[in-house]
């Protein structure tokens, strides 16, 4: 618990309010071009703008959020990120002593769904421009239930002018997402009424007030040790998430206990 007592101490306060809807997506947006392989430092330069030497190197002033937050100092908006993972849309999990971010479920959720739009008006913009020849390999080996609900959303539009787009992506990809192009492109020549639903695809959000917006609380957890349920607080919530850890398995008396064996001593030495 010495760590834990210690991290508290270390705990900034919390930012003021929530961040809006659209801060949300953006700082996910930037995210994106970190995942596994950046941390909040990083990802705070990406909001701000900065030009540092390695950002530029790795080509991260393309990100959509490049200078979101430029007129923020980068203190600030590493505030706005821990709020994104103490309220479960972005988390750290560490290689060797190196934090990295990765989506959870919930931030990944709100990801997909705007990528897969961003492909969506990519496209519309090439057919209202006339451009047909494009090299489809850019889509290749992307995440699976992203580019099958990409796909999805395709479908939903009834255009038929997205059906030559869609035939030189399915030279240049795997046999499934071959099946899957073919299912889109005879449900648009079809034009099919009902709304395609291809198997493995992302979940589509149908509304996000739910995801943008759920309340933190105290959770009811059960101990490995004891089987009895004890509550996880959400300012150790908070603690846990900054510090990369995974829920607690065990009750406080559990974890004082076994802390005692580790010790060298037990209950038994006061008897």
């Amino acid at each position: 618990m010495a760590t834990l007592n210690h991290k508290k101490k270390q705990m900034k306060p919390e930012l003021e309010a929530s961040l809006k809807e659209e801060e949300i997506r953006q700082i996910l947006h930037a995210a994106d071009s970190l995942i596994g392989s950046g941390g909040r430092s990083m990802l705070a330069k990406i909001l701000k703008g900065s030009r540092d030497k390695k950002l530029l190197e790795l080509e991260l002033n393309t990100n959509v959020a490049y200078g979101y937050y430029g007129y923020l100092t980068l203190e600030q908006i590493t505030e706005r990120v821990d709020w994104m993972i103490k309220n479960d849309f972005l988390e750290l999990q560490y290689n060797r002593d190196m934090p990295l971010l990765i989506f959870t479920e919930k931030g990944w959720l709100i990801q997909c769904d705007q990528l897969t739009d961003l492909l969506l008006h990519q496209w519309s913009q090439w057919i209202e421009a006339g451009i047909g020849d494009i090299d489809m390999s850019y889509l290749k080996d992307r995440n699976r239930g992203m580019i099958l609900l990409f796909l999805q959303k395709v479908a939903g539009t009834s255009d038929e002018r997205f059906i030559p787009l869609l035939k030189q992506w399915q030279l240049v990809d795997y046999q499934k997402v071959k099946k899957a192009i073919m299912d889109v492109i005879a449900h648009l020549q079809n034009k099919g009424e009902s709304r395609l639903v291809l198997e493995g695809a992302a979940p589509q959000m149908e509304t996000t007030s739910d995801l943008f917006h759920q309340p933190r609380e105290a959770e009811r957890l059960k101990c490995w040790e004891c089987g009895k349920r004890f509550e996880w607080t959400v300012e150790e919530q908070d603690l846990f998430r900054m510090g990369g850890w995974d829920p607690p398995k065990r009750c406080s008396s559990c974890r004082d206990e076994r802390r005692r064996q580790r010790e060298g001593f037990t209950w038994n030495d006061f008897d």
